[in-house]
């Protein structure tokens, strides 16, 4: 009952921004993003009714029952698990044969429950190689590899579009992350969410020379949390119609871009749509203003430099980190110019890169 899993954050071309059902992560519109190939989290979980209650420990750090981290990302995700495990009938006889074999052994005298009576608790423990919570679109490897892991561990059986759905009940983004490559979030219309779900518009192998330069501005954990931010946007926001009303055709253009390798028309749609979330962000009530200097300076450098003709592009989700899309025939020189930039503690180089995968080594 025990399994790991790592997946991969993805960063997204085409951004979403905003629910139309909170509790079930449905969003306003489709997105698309590319899965990175080095920023991961690895988790491992086990369900097993020796524990008394849950336990979470990400990076390290504890989060407990009531804490407002705990309460509002993983309470309802653990409660939608427990529920899917408890149509699950070959885990609900492997669990009532624990019960008994343990009752037989401790020599307790005690009516039998069922599996189905009895309290499942889960460990969660989990590790990532970049900075939570900070603009870098943790949440998605996390409950990507979060459902990954807990798919193999409870034998529900999921292929990719019911693991994608899953993943998505825990964060939005997480949907796309069950994929390689360039990957298409759907927001689907139904109301119970079954529509909503990630596609892959072509694997991680399709576009050999994409890269994406990854400056971090800021390592610290954002003060707004994606979430919050959202629904403050949707609420409050006197331009928000304009952003789903434009949406469609950033959908179109990156998806047609993607197919034909045009890096052009992807990264300047994905630059211009970038620009029209943080639109959102600055004209939310009250403002959410995730830049700082060192985004403001590189978002002024990378204009600079593709007017001078060094082809790149940025995109920025709810964050300050700046990342830089261009070609892997120029990653040296524009590498060797962010790294002159002021403002930037670290920067990362990435590519297309795998969905989730199951692994031995686990974390307790």
């Amino acid at each position: 009952m025990k399994v790991t899993a790592i997946a991969n954050a993805n960063i997204a071309l085409v951004k979403y921004w905003g629910k139309r059902d909170e509790r079930r992560i449905l969003p306003q519109n489709s997105s698309i993003s590319v899965t990175t190939d080095c920023l991961s989290i690895k988790t491992t979980v086990e369900f097993s009714p020796e524990y008394k209650k849950d336990i979470l420990i990400l990076d390290d750090k504890e989060f407990k029952q009531g804490s407002k981290e705990y309460d509002e990302y993983f309470e309802s995700f653990l409660n939608k698990l427990r529920n899917l495990a408890k149509k699950n009938i070959s885990l609900y006889r492997h669990f009532n044969n624990f019960i008994r074999n343990s009752y037989i052994r401790n020599k307790f005298v005690i009516r039998r429950r069922t599996w189905r009576e009895a309290p499942m608790f889960v460990k969660v423990v989990s590790q990532s190689n970049f900075p939570r919570g900070a603009g870098l679109a943790s949440s998605s490897a996390g409950f990507a590899a979060f459902a990954a892991a807990a798919n193999k561990a409870l034998g529900l059986g999921f292929k990719n579009k019911e693991l994608s759905i899953l993943a998505r009940q825990g964060s939005g983004s997480a949907s796309r992350s069950i994929y390689d490559g360039f990957v298409e979030w759907k927001k689907g219309e139904r109301k119970d969410g079954l529509d909503s779900f990630a596609e892959q518009i072509v694997n991680e192998n399709y576009w050999p020379d994409f890269r994406m330069i990854i400056c971090l501005t800021s390592k610290k954990e954002k003060k707004i949390k994606s979430r919050t931010g959202m629904a403050q946007t949707v609420k409050t926001s006197p331009f928000y119609d304009g952003w789903l009303k434009t949406i469609d055709d950033d959908l179109k253009k990156v998806r047609k871009g993607i197919i034909k390798r045009d890096f052009s028309l992807v990264g300047k749609t994905a630059e211009e749509n970038c620009l029209k979330m943080h639109a959102l962000m600055l004209s939310t009530k009250p403002p959410i203003i995730y830049w700082n200097s060192g985004t403001i300076e590189l978002v002024h450098k990378v204009i600079e430099w593709r007017e001078n003709g060094l082809e790149c592009y940025f995109t920025i989700d709810a964050g300050p980190q700046v990342k830089i899309l261009c070609l892997k025939k120029d990653l040296p020189e524009i590498l060797k110019r962010a790294k002159k930039t002021a403002g930037i503690e670290d920067i990362i180089v990435t590519k297309p890169g795998p969905g989730p995968k199951i692994v031995e080594n686990h974390l307790f």
